[in-house]
């Protein structure tokens, strides 16, 4: 599968939307709780490890 900035963002969404929706499904937590702190948290932790994993992509393409 061939990734551009389109899909990989489309991905990124749809991932995080799926964990969002699935813990406001579920009930466990109140409403402002998830969109407060877990959204946020997961919209910084997945795009620093997009960043790693293309940056050691990169790393593995030259050797």
């Amino acid at each position: 599968m061939k990734f551009d900035a389109k899909s990989t963002i489309g991905i990124f969404v749809l991932i995080v939307a799926i964990g969002v929706l699935g813990l406001l499904g579920m009930g466990v937590m109140e409403t402002g709780t998830v969109l407060m702190m877990v959204l946020p948290a997961l919209v910084v932790f997945g795009l620093l490890f997009m960043f790693l994993g293309v940056k050691h992509g990169e790393y593995r393409a030259i050797r």
